[in-house]
């Protein structure tokens, strides 16, 4: 049977949109896969340590020439790559924090990088589907004050669909800070849309690749 990867990175628990829209890919997921497998990190929580000097350049060492201390250092890149590899289909919750991903999801993507392996023409999770939620406080879309600011869309992008060559898709629920921003309440209706918009987006997608996967 089929394995998810479900990655969260919000820092806002059950208050979170993107938690909130990964939570319905996952669930529409396991209605298609009640046998299936899912693999759950929750990077806010439970974040991962920063990559250390000895971690990244042991990635250019061959395994059976490793050292101890080195083989001991890549074991926790190797079992999240290995995650990833093992995966059929990923999710991941990316809000946008500061114009960028949450450092905590940086770190995730800095210990399962490795050019030759993951990254690059060779990459062994070439073509394998992800689903990323990326949900934006405001609206940056075109026209709007704020456009061109988001920088966590076109970075993912090139990173996910350029260096590691995955089949992305992104759901982008706008406007989430709508409930909680007394200056922005005239747009909350156009907030509950958008929200509403990314779970019906998010179901139809789990649903799809559900059923790819099966086939």
């Amino acid at each position: 049977m089929a394995t998810l990867l479900h990655l969260d990175s919000s820092l806002n628990g059950d208050a979170s949109v993107s938690r909130a829209v990964t939570r319905t890919f996952r669930e529409t997921w396991e209605q298609e896969h009640p046998e299936g497998t899912v693999v759950y990190r929750d990077l806010a929580a439970d974040p991962l340590p920063h990559l250390t000097g000895i971690a990244y350049h042991t990635q250019n060492t061959p395994p059976a020439e490793r050292t101890p201390e080195q083989t001991e250092s890549f074991a926790l890149r190797e079992q999240l790559i290995e995650e990833l590899e093992n995966a059929d289909a990923v999710v991941i919750g990316a809000p946008l924090y500061n114009y960028s991903i949450p450092s905590t999801l940086k770190s995730w993507f800095d210990h399962v990088i490795v050019p030759g392996r993951t990254a690059g023409e060779t990459s062994t999770i070439a073509g394998k589907p992800v689903t990323v939620v990326t949900s934006r406080g405001g609206s940056y879309a075109e026209g709007t004050p704020m456009a061109g600011n988001d920088f966590n869309h076109p970075y993912l992008q090139w990173l996910l669909g350029g260096s590691l060559q995955l089949d992305v898709t992104f759901i982008v629920p706008e406007l989430t800070l709508a409930s909680v921003v007394p200056a922005m309440a005239p747009l909350l209706d156009k907030a509950k849309e958008s929200e509403a918009t990314a779970h019906e987006t998010a179901r139809s997608t789990a649903r799809e690749l559900a059923s790819r996967l099966a086939a």
